[in-house]
């Protein structure tokens, strides 16, 4: 019915076209978690298909062409399976699973920690936990396994739609602490402190204490404020901070705090982040007292996002290079890198989504590799000596146009970009172009096949089998061009951002057949603010569709949850600088509005509350500017239901027709 009342208001939308292109990017197998053993013999992942929302691990020999298996449970129903883990003795695969859990009064997302053998025979289920879990770590010895906990709530983050809270507010705070359980008792406790919400942690090479980044809560908002902490394990016991100990306050964001193999050093990434799990600075390195900080990688135009210790004096990174990924290793002796692969792919570990795993020794890798014009599988070898372990979506064909890298320089900076033609062009024709502008500001758009996590990127397919170009660029803000080039919109939101796109759009312009005067816009998150100011300052554009954007600064401020990430990117908070909100508040020049502006958002959308998108779009109906409002019941930032991403890219696809066709 509703693909029925699209096609009476669109004429021509759901052609057979598209709804071939969702049935099949939906049916592309996603794998995500991967684990590579610390021998290199097996790799296991979590495998789901993009439609859906089961998610089940499987593990598979490096060697040989034996299939993948998947772990079989004792439990029937439904089953979402997570952050698979190797013992140190590669005998045994840990992992969370919610197979068979459905309580009153909790999510039926239960998990559980699960331990399975190599060949994943042998399930058996180790935990009752009441909360939500995460990211298994095993102790040196093989004998405990510790984890991320909090007990009684919910958790994983600002992406997920946020609960209903009510009665007094400040006192529903549920820290995420490190849980250990010991395989031969079985016996669970907590061991960092009650006061502290513990984001990512790693043992020590003796098993007796971890290193963590973690604050006080609430959890979502004071990831911005994370301090480097050093926990004894024999001291913890769920009360106060005995044996707990602060040896570093950074001065913007940290993560991935990880421990030298000698113990008398710690690495992490720390630079100007603006999302939980999408890491991206300089690596640095202190000493486990908490002194000699130094930063390894100062000026290097990239952006790392992951570590493994090679050695006590080399360190295996994973970086943002402009719009792909390197895997390079660091000699501390020197701070000298040694680049040793690079792809147009988006390659990180760790955070939201990782792909890519290595062994201890840093002798195997495994990692999920896919681009625009090749879908995701699974591979392993040596960096850069990849052999396929997968064949999953051999079936998938590519109705898209192919991906092309696009450069262009503006003001100082060189920009980089992703561009996609039409699947077909006629010689003497021109085309419309979307302009698709990613989230953060700090991330980037790599090379990946348009049917990810949330079917989120469908959108840059579906444009492009319908006739359009879309460009995705990397903007001053961007991770991949190192510290400098991240922080270049510092205060300055919207402003010299919005010049590198505009320069952008003018020198695919120049290169490709565009039709200027059929342009559009859209992105979510900050796309989704940009989106809103772009159509304030320019008229350039003819038809936008704005994504969980954002239309008042100042009015934000107070309504969303995880206000901390402000301040490194304004400066202070609103009370005390209001002018730097207001600056790049697109409600301040609303009134220049002449473009068609489609608002979509979540309902219950922690990072970008749907109050704004309302707010935006109740200004634009009162000037009498053609737009629409879509608030999607119980999603948060992230969409979840199969049937809403469906329906927001059939939504997307109705407004570019209608205004740019």
């Amino acid at each position: 019915m509703k693909h029925f009342f699209l096609a009476c208001l669109f004429p021509g939308l759901l052609t057979a076209q598209t709804m071939h292109l969702t049935e099949q990017l939906g049916k592309t197998v996603l794998y995500g978690d991967i684990a590579i053993s610390p021998d290199g013999k097996s790799v296991a992942w979590v495998q789901s298909t993009a439609a859906t929302i089961i998610k089940q691990t499987y593990v598979r020999a490096t060697s040989g062409d034996a299939a993948a298996r998947m772990i079989g449970l004792d439990s029937a129903g439904e089953r979402k399976d997570a952050e698979p883990a190797w013992s140190p003795d590669s005998k045994t695969l840990a992992f969370f699973s919610s197979a068979g859990e459905v309580r009153p009064g909790l999510a039926s997302e239960q998990r559980q920690l699960w331990t399975a053998g190599a060949d994943g025979s042998s399930a058996k289920k180790l935990t009752q936990l009441a909360g939500y879990a995460a990211r298994p770590h095993w102790s040196p010895n093989g004998k405990q396994i510790a984890f991320l906990y909090i007990e009684g709530a919910g958790g994983g983050g600002p992406l997920l739609a946020a609960p209903t809270t009510t009665g007094v507010i400040d006192k529903a705070i549920h820290n995420q602490r490190i849980a250990v359980v010991d395989l031969t008792s079985g016996q669970l406790r907590q061991v960092s402190p009650a006061d502290l919400h513990v984001y990512d942690f790693d043992w020590s090479a003796d098993g007796k204490m971890f290193v963590a980044t973690a604050a006080p809560g609430p959890g979502d908002n004071n990831w911005w404020i994370a301090q480097v902490y050093k926990i004894e394990i024999a001291q913890g016991n769920g009360a106060g901070r005995t044996g707990t100990v602060s040896i570093y306050k950074p001065s913007f964001q940290v993560a991935v705090p990880r421990w030298a193999p000698d113990g008398e050093s710690i690495a992490f990434i720390e630079g100007l982040m603006s999302d939980e799990g999408n890491h991206g600075g300089d690596l640095f390195t202190i000493s486990a007292d908490g002194k000699g900080l130094t930063n390894r990688t100062p000026g290097r135009k990239s952006s790392v996002n992951a570590l493994f210790w090679h050695a006590p004096d080399r360190i295996l990174v994973a970086e943002y290079v402009g719009g792909g990924s390197a895997i390079s290793e660091l000699t501390l002796a020197d701070n000298s890198v040694r680049t040793i692969w690079k792809t147009e792919e988006g390659i990180h570990a760790f955070g939201n989504f990782p792909n890519f795993a290595v062994s201890p020794d840093n002798k195997f890798a495994a990692a999920v590799r896919s681009t625009y014009n090749t879908p995701p599988e699974v591979w392993s070898g040596r960096v850069g000596e990849w052999r396929q372990l997968t064949n999953d979506n051999s079936a998938q064909s590519v109705t898209w146009g192919k991906a092309e890298s696009i450069e262009w320089t503006n003001e100082g900076f060189n920009n980089q970009g992703w561009l996609l033609p039409p699947s077909k062009v006629e010689s003497a024709k021109r085309y419309p172009m979307v302009v698709l502008i990613h989230g953060g500001p700090s991330s980037a758009t790599t090379s990946d096949w348009p049917a990810g996590v949330g079917m989120s990127r469908a959108i840059i397919a579906a444009l492009s089998a319908r006739g359009y170009y879309v460009l995705l660029p990397n903007p001053r803000g961007s991770y991949g061009q190192g510290e400098e080039f991240t922080r270049a919109n510092v205060k300055d939101f919207g402003h010299g951002d919005l010049r590198d796109i505009m320069a952008g759009v003018d020198a695919a312009i120049k290169q490709y057949p565009i039709d200027p005067n059929r342009l559009g816009v859209t992105g979510w998150s900050y796309g989704g603010f940009m989106t809103m100011w772009a159509v304030t300052q320019t008229d350039r554009f003819r038809g936008a569709v704005a994504g969980a954007g954002i239309a008042n600064w100042q009015s934000y401020y107070g309504q969303n949850l995880i206000d901390q990430w402000m301040i490194p990117f304004f400066g202070a908070s609103v009370y005390d600088d209001p002018a730097a909100y207001e600056k790049s508040s697109p409600i301040k020049f609303i009134k220049n509005v002449k473009t068609p502006t489609l608002v979509i958002v979540g309902e219950h959308d922690a990072e970008c509350p749907s109050a704004q998108s309302y707010e935006f779009w109740h200004a634009l109906r009162t000037l009498n500017i053609p737009t629409q409002l879509i608030v999607y019941a119980g999603e948060g930032h992230l969409f979840l239901k199969p049937e809403n991403q469906a329906d927001r890219m059939d939504q997307m696809l109705a407004w570019f027709d209608k205004y740019l066709k």
